[in-house]
């Protein structure tokens, strides 16, 4: 495959995330969409480095950072997110803005 290939589908997986952060309807949503960036980047960090790095390390430990960085934020939004459906019972975006006001 060429470098071109695994960007299109990094655009892809991005634009998805997008879509899904953009449409806000539940926060799950929000959290699949911030994830699908995040991985559409780790494609991206891989790709450049499987084609055009000198040291491939460099690449594969940003990566790695990326895994652990969306495993620290699932954990942390899953809880927030626990919290306000108890408090709640319901993950509505539309909903949870009459907290912060």
């Amino acid at each position: 495959m060429s470098l071109s290939a695994f960007l299109l589908v990094s655009l892809v997986l991005f634009s998805a995330g997008l879509v899904a952060i953009m449409s806000r309807r539940n926060l799950v949503t929000i959290l699949v969409g911030i994830e699908l960036m995040l991985n559409a980047a780790s494609i991206n960090f891989m790709a450049f480095n499987y084609y055009t790095a000198v040291d491939p390390v460099v690449g594969q430990i940003i990566v790695l950072v990326i895994i652990g960085l969306a495993a620290a934020e699932v954990a942390i939004f899953l809880s927030i997110l626990m919290v306000l459906y108890r408090a709640r019972h319901d993950v509505d975006v539309e909903e949870i803005r009459e907290i912060r006001g």
